[in-house]
């Protein structure tokens, strides 16, 4: 009986010791990661200079030249007043659904890339807004790694705290990746169908955004089933959300169809 006391008062006493280094463990990165949001907080980049500038170059189109073998970017602004609604319309239901509400992240949309990544066992969904993308694109990387996603976020927030929700679209529009060098929807818009985009057809602007996940692989002038099954669904939601009437909707279709 005198053993098996002493073992009693041995694993208490272990125990005990195991709960203070635990605590003392855990908490030294519950403060390293407070460090960090406050450093990432103090060092976000300042957006107010984009309420009326126009950046020339963004932090993506810096990071694909360092790639190497990129020697050209084609860009070239267009203001959002010459961008087509339906252009806009398409871009935002294959995007971004709810860009006109959330207030720069998509929380759902968080939790199901979340649950998503998790029963895949690796990175598979981002269900990243267009605030977000934004955010990647002017600034950060396309790296994935935590630290980069959460100051994206930190940033998408900023912009929407500065910026009216129509200037972000704007400078989405004109800073997104459309192809290998060649960002913005002007550019995009000329490269692959010779057309600025206000002469776009229906079907055009719907390949166009369908690409907009994977712009380096994919085409929109060279649809692949893919992209026109990703069209066709971007179409689908247009008529749902009455963007389009039955006859605009048929005759994509039917152009779709015939690539």
């Amino acid at each position: 009986m005198v053993f098996n006391r002493f073992k009693f008062l041995f694993f208490f006493r272990g125990s005990h010791k195991i709960r203070i280094f635990l605590s003392a463990y855990l908490g030294s990165y519950f403060l390293l990661g407070i460090l960090f949001l406050c450093y990432t907080y103090l060092t976000l980049p300042d957006v107010t200079n984009l309420k009326t500038h126009n950046p020339r170059k963004t932090a993506l189109m810096e990071f694909r030249q360092n790639q190497g073998n990129l020697t050209r970017i084609r860009h070239q602004w267009i203001p959002l007043s010459q961008v087509p609604g339906k252009l806009q319309q398409c871009v935002i239901v294959a995007e971004d659904a709810s860009f006109w509400v959330h207030k720069g992240i998509d929380w759902y949309e968080v939790w199901e890339s979340v649950k998503k990544n998790f029963a895949s066992g690796k990175f598979t969904r981002g269900g990243s807004t267009i605030t977000q993308q934004l955010a990647k694109n002017l600034f950060l990387t396309p790296q994935k790694r935590v630290s980069r996603k959460i100051r994206e976020w930190f940033i998408a927030r900023r912009l929407e705290t500065h910026l009216k929700k129509s200037r972000i679209l704007e400078l989405y529009l004109n800073s997104i990746e459309w192809g290998r060098g060649i960002f913005g929807i002007k550019a995009a818009s000329w490269y692959y169908f010779r057309k600025l985009p206000r002469s776009l057809s229906l079907d055009e602007m719907a390949r166009l955004a369908a690409v907009l996940p994977n712009p380096l692989r994919w085409r929109p002038d060279r649809p692949s089933r893919t992209v026109r099954w990703r069209s066709k669904i971007i179409l689908d939601r247009m008529l749902r959300f009455h963007f389009i009437d039955k006859q605009e909707y048929n005759e994509a279709i039917q152009r779709l169809n015939a690539y």
